[in-house]
């Protein structure tokens, strides 16, 4: 997320390399690299921990699972309207006091997760999670573009990624065997020691980048589009209910569609909008994010629909659920080393065209799923599914910058790591409407079959973002994945 300030180049090229000299070796920057690295592991584990935890976490505060779908979207509806703001306030207060306070409210968050005796005190301590967490990849990404050499710049962002790679293997494992043999609320409170250390790591390796003279934030367009966010989440709110409140849901979303309307209107004449809308003229980013919001809109609610069905509908317990997961991530991991030689012979067109027809399959072979099916053979079924994933949301992740010069990167990255956090909250939310509104009864006998149900129309949904893909050129194959640094 490098700044889109007015600062002269020479100045920022000045700027990076006093930073650098001042870090000539890898050694000087090893703590740094341990502070992002267990961000991206925090973060990571905190997304995938949770949904294990989810019947536990139900059952304490007297609610039924599927309510508790306003937890999980909360979280990650904060990280889609925040995450824009990242880039100024690095430039206008400083990438370490931002980090830090960053890794604070999220350590604070965590605390009233774990003290929450009540579902709105829990969704309201996730929004305030969700608020430190929205600057942690950012800005962790950033500072590293800025501090590590070029010739070592690869392999420190693999390190990195690999710790975040390890917390979303790790967090169902680590989320099912907490509620088993513990308590539900260690779960959040685990990262209050983290975030004590990850402050004091700040505080020491984290270098300080800022902007003298940092543009006005967007102020306006940012409460535009967060209400607009804010109000289409609340609309599937009334949408979930038993008896769904007409009236109050249609007025939600014409209140979203009309603040969209006006975000639309009000960046076409900002000079710097917290969203360039002016990029979707270019087709590989429209189709990108149009893609993303369709992909993940029909797969983002699985991981919570398949502990339901196994730990509800099967009665497995949390950490045979939580075990379950892990060949997702295994799989996901394995997948990445195909990406390249896939794209280099498919070209993007090809790649996910058929790669999100066959993610669609996959999830509609969930379907064939039952209380007796062997263990085994559901381990592979994830294990496929996740390979098929990990893949998609790599060449999806990087389509964006094929086509945009180096300037526009920034945005770019600021804009798909918003629309992938808000197709989430919606696809999590459609997910458990879903489910909830094919169940019929509380019984293990009904929950199997809303979920196979929810699977089919969740399979149809992402089998119909195969054709925003197809609107892609058809270029020659593609000799690398494009970075988005």
């Amino acid at each position: 997320m490098p700044s889109q300030s007015a600062v002269s180049p020479a100045s920022a090229s000045t700027a990076t390399a006093d930073a650098i000299a001042l870090l000539p070796s890898r050694d000087r920057y090893n703590g740094l690299i341990w502070l992002v690295s267990a961000a991206f592991f925090m973060q990571a584990l905190d997304s995938t921990i949770v949904n294990t935890a989810v019947p536990a976490i139900a059952s304490a505060l007297h609610e039924t699972p599927l309510n508790m779908r306003s937890a999980l979207t909360s979280y990650v509806l904060t990280l889609a309207i925040l995450i824009p703001a990242s880039p100024w306030l690095c430039d206008r207060f400083g990438t370490r006091r931002v980090f830090g306070v960053a890794i604070g409210v999220f350590a604070i968050g965590s605390l009233l997760c774990g003290l929450a005796q009540t579902l709105p005190e829990l969704v309201m301590a996730r929004v305030l999670q969700g608020c430190g967490g929205a600057a942690l990849m950012p800005v962790g990404r950033y500072v590293l573009v800025r501090t590590i050499d070029k010739h070592d710049f690869v392999q420190v962002m693999s390190t990195v990624a690999t710790f975040g790679l390890l917390g979303s293997v790790l967090g169902p494992l680590l989320g099912g065997a907490l509620v088993q043999y513990t308590n539900w609320r260690l779960i959040f409170l685990l990262n209050v020691p983290v975030g004590i250390v990850g402050v004091w790591l700040n505080h020491r390796e984290m270098p300080e980048y800022r902007l003298d003279t940092a543009h006005r934030f967007d102020v306006f367009g940012f409460m535009l589009f967060a209400a607009s966010s804010a109000l289409l989440l609340a609309a599937s709110e009334f949408a979930a209910d038993e008896t769904i409140r007409w009236l109050d849901m249609t007025a939600f979303v014409l209140l979203a569609v009309g603040f969209g309307a006006a975000y639309v209107w009000h960046s076409r004449r900002a000079d710097h909008p917290v969203a360039d809308l002016a990029l979707l003229r270019v087709r590989s980013v429209w189709v990108a994010l149009s893609g993303n919001l369709l992909t993940r809109l029909g797969v983002s609610g699985m991981f919570l629909l398949i502990v339901l069905f196994l730990q509800v509908g099967c009665g497995w317990s949390p950490l045979m659920a939580g075990l379950m997961m892990v060949p997702q991530a295994l799989g996901s991991i394995s997948a990445k080393w195909l990406v390249n030689r896939t794209l280099v012979r498919l070209g993007y067109r090809r790649l996910l065209l058929g790669n999100t027809l066959l993610v669609a399959v996959m999830l509609a072979m969930f379907a064939l799923l039952g209380p007796h099916t062997p263990m085994a053979l559901i381990a592979l079924l994830v294990f496929v599914y996740g390979g098929f994933m990990g893949m998609q949301y790599t060449v999806m992740n990087t389509l964006i910058y094929t086509d945009l010069d180096i300037k526009h990167a920034s945005m770019a990255s600021s804009m798909a790591s918003t629309t992938q956090y808000l197709s989430m909250s919606f696809g999590i939310a459609l997910a458990t409407i879903l489910m909830q509104t094919l169940l019929h009864g509380q019984n293990s006998g009904a929950y199997v079959v809303a979920f196979r149900w929810t699977v089919i129309v969740l399979a149809i949904i992402t089998a119909l973002a195969s054709r925003v893909f197809a609107r892609l050129e058809n270029k020659p194959k593609e000799t690398s994945v494009p970075s988005p640094a």
